[in-house]
């Protein structure tokens, strides 16, 4: 460590020894203040400079340092100084210690900083990227992060020198003003009669209202700046209008049908979106019956063997097809419109934050969700267009199976696509640029997964790079890049793209409102689910980054009554409690943090871990491949992360999630009945296997010893 970081090192070590030592924390209470308000008073009038200089070097200590007590400094302020001189006093001694606090930890704190407060850091980072001086000033209005964190956590931001300065000036001020107000009316109490008098109760009530009314007029600031040029309506013909039919979009249009809203949805090609009729619903119908004609094959289940060698393949994605038809056949219209929702076929477009052209008409709404979904991501590979790739949207117009398949991807889909084509009898090739598969899963489980798909036949050629697609004589070929063999050749019949999926904003007149997309397409949104304008709201992939089908069903409630009740209240969306899942075969399902990530966070953490086949329900079912991994904090029941590998796994999930979500922690769990021989009962098997583990020894050696003593002593 270099010298000057030790010198400041020593002095704020010498700085809290001195607070603790000399008790420092017993004068910086409302008790102290009222006792000693005369003497002190009497100091102030007797030495006017000193008493002020002592005062404002002590409150920039105590801010500097995020010692606690600056609170009844404020509130002495008052009583000693009065409104106009405490308030300045305060103003400025407040902003001296904010501006040491950051530069101690932009110049000496900061890796500590960035691990202990990630989390905040990261939200501030994101704040300051989308809003910049207006989120500052917002941060000091109404403390999101406590200012003994933020002042640290700013000096870790590339914010510059004079706007961390005047927007901590001008954010704390009105709060300083509100509780030197306060010292001043405290310090005047005579009995407790004085609580009642009018200038009492309208500080107390101040104090009340203060981070109540400064939300309200920095959320109207905020409405007015990004309305500004656009003419608001005076007359609405619909309370909301939703864009897009999708899982999101229709459960935002039912959500808020059942609120007593007038609520409209329009949908330009069909009802259910990409989960219905391109996404999970096919794809685990695709599965399902490459997975029974596996266990067919292999003599797992009663079935004619030469019948199944000679399966149809085009008789297989038919079935698919008429299971997706059937699912398809739930999100109609003529359900809708009983629910109260206004279903219309057809292509809308915003032409204001406030109207939506369909058809040649314009209508108008108080509030707008866009839910449009997403599409398959196609890579720009030179020659891939003239091979016509498969991707989620036209793989089911398949009728004959190709005899040699190249999977572009390492992801779920990937994974799920390759197992299921290479047990319908293809010879399947997964191939992409990581070097392994799905990174974004816990290690183990990964491996499990990849061995599957090995042990089923897909050569995986991994860490490769796709340079040019060629059609020699008719053959085509994946030209690929390895940094140790250097050029790769993969032949095909045909190649199926499963790299992802990126929002489908595309008509949509966003460029005209200045609604900016990332780099996948997906809207820019706060917590509340709103994009800039405030009545503009979006879910599933059009809000990213997770667009599953599920979690945009979660977001629906949120995006409907925020968009339907926001200028009253408003609730951030909640993704603490995220599952998630891999329907191969093993399939994995998780929720919360892989020992990876909880690694990454540093956080101190056990794992607790029980193989299916110790289950008897899974033993029962020939499911006993896989096992329970469940992440607790350190000496405490609550979970962090669970990750299932093994059949069902996806069902088998269910109640993690739900103890997760009401923080239910492994205590609870072990004393939850369960059906037997389920599995079901992995639950409860590794809760208690997690209560094993933490047996009071010293206890059960002296329960051991009464109950020997209650035997007469002398049996072992």
């Amino acid at each position: 460590m270099k010298a000057s970081r030790l010198i400041i090192l020593a002095v704020l070590i010498a700085a809290v020894a001195c607070f603790f030592i000399f008790d420092l924390g017993e004068y910086l209470t409302l008790e102290s203040i009222k006792s000693h308000s005369g003497a002190l008073h009497g100091q102030v009038q007797a030495h006017p400079w000193w008493a002020r200089g002592t005062f404002f070097l002590a409150y920039v200590a105590l801010t500097a340092l995020s010692f606690p007590g600056t609170v009844v400094l404020t509130l002495l302020a008052g009583a000693l100084f009065g409104l106009l001189e405490g308030t300045l006093l305060v103003s400025f001694a407040s902003n001296v210690g904010a501006v040491v606090a950051m530069l101690i930890s932009r110049f000496m704190l900061r890796d500590w900083i960035q691990k202990r407060f990630g989390k905040q850091v990261t939200a501030i980072n994101k704040g300051l990227a989308r809003e910049g001086t207006f989120y500052l000033v917002s941060l000091r209005l109404i403390p999101l992060v406590p200012f003994v964190l933020l002042n640290p956590a700013l000096g870790l931001t590339r914010v510059g020198m004079w706007t961390f300065w005047w927007t901590t000036q001008l954010g704390m001020l009105p709060g300083n003003a509100i509780y030197v107000n306060a010292g001043q009316q405290l310090v005047q109490l005579q009995s407790l009669s004085g609580i009642l008098s009018p200038s009492m109760i309208s500080t107390l009530v101040l104090l009340a209202v203060f981070p109540l009314l400064a939300t309200r007029l920095l959320t109207l600031y905020k409405a007015r700046q990004a309305y500004r040029g656009w003419h608001k309506p005076k007359r609405f013909e619909h309370n909301l209008v939703v864009i897009g039919g999708g899982t999101g979009g229709l459960a935002t249009a039912r959500i808020a049908a059942s609120l007593k809203a007038r609520v409209s949805l329009f949908e330009r090609q069909r009802l259910g979106g990409v989960a219905v009729h391109e996404g999970s619903v096919p794809a685990r119908a695709l599965s399902r019956s490459a997975n029974l004609i596996h266990a067919l094959r292999h003599g797992q289940q009663q079935g004619d063997e030469h019948r199944v060698d000679e399966m149809d393949f085009a008789e297989v994605i038919g079935r698919v097809r008429r299971l997706s038809d059937e699912a398809m056949g739930c999100p109609s219209a003529e359900h809708y419109t009983r629910l109260g929702v206004e279903v219309v076929m057809a292509e809308a477009r915003l032409s204001s934050p406030w109207t939506v052209e369909v058809e040649g008409r314009t209508l108008t709404s108080r509030a707008i969700v866009i839910a449009t979904g997403s599409r398959p991501w196609v890579p720009p590979i030179p020659g891939l267009d003239a091979v016509e790739p498969l991707t989620c949207d036209t793989l089911w117009s398949l009728r004959e199976r190709p005899q040699r398949l190249l999977v572009l991807g390492s992801g779920a889909g990937a994974c799920e696509f390759a197992q299921a084509f290479q047990r319908l009898g293809c010879q399947v090739t997964l191939t992409s640029e990581h070097e392994v598969l799905l990174e974004q899963e816990d290690a183990e489980a990964a491996r499990a997964v990849t061995a599957a798909l090995s042990a089923d036949g897909v050569e995986l050629r991994l860490g490769l790079s796709p340079l040019r697609v060629e059609v020699i004589e008719g053959e085509r070929r994946l030209i690929c890049s390895d940094k140790d063999e250097g050029e790769l050749t993969l032949p095909f019949d045909r190649v199926l793209l499963a790299l992802g999926q990126g929002a489908d904003v595309e008509g949509l007149g966003l460029d005209a409102l200045g609604l900016r997309c990332g780099d996948d397409g997906s809207l820019e949104v706060d917590e509340y689910l709103a994009t800039r304008f405030p009545n503009i709201y979006a879910v599933g992939s059009v809000a990213g980054p997770y667009g599953a089908p599920h979690v945009a069903e979660h977001q629906a409630w949120y995006a409907a009554f925020n968009a339907l009740f926001g200028g009253f209240r408003r609730f951030a969306v909640s993704e603490r409690v995220i599952p998630h899942a891999v329907f191969t075969a093993p399939e994995i399902a998780s929720v919360g943090l892989t020992e990876a990530e909880a690694r990454a966070l540093e956080m101190e953490f056990e794992v607790i871990r029980l193989d299916l086949k110790s289950l008897a329900g899974a033993v029962a079912e020939d499911a006993g491949q896989g096992f329970v991994k469940v992440l607790t904090e350190k000496g405490e029941d609550r979970i962090l992360g669970v990750t299932i590998v093994g059949e069902q796994a996806s069902e088998t999930l269910a109640g993690f999630v739900v103890a997760m979500k009401h923080k239910l922690g492994l205590n609870k769990l072990a004393e939850t009945v369960q059906l037997g021989a389920t599995l079901g009962e992995a639950s409860r098997v590794v809760a208690e296997a997690w209560r094993q583990q933490r047996r009071p020894t010293r206890a059960l050696g002296w329960a051991e010893r009464f109950n020997r003593w209650r035997l007469g002593g002398a049996r072992r």
